[in-house]
């Protein structure tokens, strides 16, 4: 049989939205379901899941029942995740894995002497050129991440760019789920859960072991991926904000089942295992999910909605009030990784130094900026590009962010707006490929920005 038909759902009930556009971007073509780590329901022909039960003898219309599990059986239940897929077709049916670009795919999984390079000099690189004649998964590259995808300990950063959509090609990733942050270009993700479309200032979590493909509906495409080894994101406690602000989870988006019968033509599945990849090749798409329910399934967010937090009175808080999702450590209040926003708002706190303050601190902070100008260093750190402040290494705004900080009159006013420049922070102290290390756009002169800082001391003068 060869078909290619894309079979598209009912009418979507009451609990599903469709996504609506904002600042002149492109309709999202997609519908989704509402709501962060939900046990959802799905089906693109109705009936296709079972009723009262995971596994009959038979499923509705002679789908087969397989299950997804993204925790441990025995994890309590409030962190349990697992969902069930109705598929047409088995996902074991493939040929032999082999290996993939062996020694040439620019993927790191194991960050020590050996494979990376490490210094506390805080680095910063120009916008990353997007690479000719590369898809999705070609064009990833490891920047750098601390710790074992075989220990299931640590993190990892990249840098996709690519020109070329996936053709006949799924990517499965066994070593973590990956926060996905496009920068240039929408991405048209297909899922076994459904079709995502992620613009930038949208993000994306796709967990471990979900296989995707991604087109490129504006061209070439570029953009930031945060792996975690261990762990799954969740939305930040709230603590004293009460229940409400910050990533309200009415906002997070999960798609519908939509399944794909084309078979008989060749597929590739590529997937990264221990910080290698390899392909198996099978004949059909495995993309063939009619049916699904639980709570392991990737989802969107659309980082405008975000509600910002922020000091009315006196002094910058913490940036830890703009944390999108965190990735918990075994010990409280300290994150795997956070994934924090530095978004359009307002500032209205008087008497107040009110760019980001000089810092040192226990967390490592890689930056990347989406659009715009990034309010504590406007000019040198551009979109594309990034940051990278190790644990303990100074950092703090440029020298003509402070000459205007300490000199202007404080007046409430608006900060960040046509802007989005986030933060990976983590834990751990993180190591750097020599890729990153060596690469042509790494600015040498990123030091400069602090060195003419006016020193204003006077003994005599309080």
């Amino acid at each position: 049989m060869l078909s290619s038909e894309a079979v598209t759902p009912p009418p979507p009930p009451s609990h599903t939205t469709t996504s609506t556009k904002h600042d002149n971007e492109p309709v999202d073509p997609y519908t989704y379901q509402d709501g962060f780590g939900n046990h959802f329901n799905s089906e693109a022909l109705k009936g296709a899941l079972p009723v009262g039960q995971n596994t009959p003898q038979v499923c509705p219309y002679g789908l087969y029942a397989e299950q997804l599990s993204g925790t441990a059986f025995t994890v309590r239940r409030s962190g349990n995740q697992r969902s069930w897929l109705y598929r047409i077709h088995p996902s074991v049916m493939h040929r032999p894995f082999e290996p993939y670009n062996a020694g040439s795919h620019g993927i790191v999984g194991t960050f020590d002497s050996r494979t990376t390079e490490t210094t506390p000099t805080q680095i910063r690189w120009l916008p990353f050129p997007i690479s000719e004649g590369l898809d999705f998964v070609d064009g990833l590259r490891t920047i750098g991440g601390a710790g074992d995808t075989a220990l299931k300990s640590g993190l990892a950063v990249h840098i996709f760019t690519a020109n070329q959509s996936m053709d006949r090609r799924a990517f499965c990733n066994s070593d973590g789920d990956l926060l996905i942050v496009p920068q240039q270009g929408r991405l048209d993700i297909t899922t076994e859960f459904g079709k995502i479309m992620a613009a930038p200032n949208e993000i994306v979590v796709i967990q471990r072991g979900i296989r995707f493909s991604v087109a490129l509906p504006d061209g070439p495409s570029r953009g930031y991926i945060l792996e975690v080894y261990d762990g799954h994101f969740e939305l930040p406690d709230l603590g004293p904000i009460g229940a409400n602000g910050l990533a309200n989870p009415r906002d997070f988006q999960t798609p519908v089942a939509e399944y794909n019968m084309e078979s008989g033509v060749e597929w590739s599945i590529i997937n990264k295992y221990q910080g290698e990849l390899f392909v198996a090749q099978q004949d059909h798409s495995p993309f063939d999910v009619v049916a699904w329910h639980g709570n392991y399934a990737p989802y969107k967010y659309n980082l405008a909605k975000f509600s910002v937090i922020g000091s009315v009175s006196f002094d910058h808080v913490d940036p830890s009030v703009f944390t999108v999702l965190t990735c918990k450590s075994a010990h409280p209040g300290t994150a795997v990784a956070d994934f924090v926003i530095f978004p359009p708002r307002f500032e209205v706190q008087m008497h107040t130094f009110r760019p980001p303050y000089f810092h040192r601190n226990c967390m490592s902070e890689f930056m990347g900026l989406i659009r715009g100008e990034y309010e504590a260093k406007k000019g040198g750190f551009l979109p594309g590009g990034a940051s990278l402040h190790s644990m303990m290494t100074p950092h703090g705004p440029d020298a003509s962010t402070v000459a205007n900080a300490t000199t202007r009159e404080l007046l409430p006013g608006r900060v960040a707006d046509g802007t989005q420049a986030f933060m990976f922070e983590s834990m751990f102290q993180l190591r750097l490929t020599k890729w990153a290390v060596e690469h042509k756009q790494r600015d040498h002169d990123y030091y400069k920005a602090w060195q003419t800082i006016p020193i204003t001391f006077n003994p005599d003068q309080i």
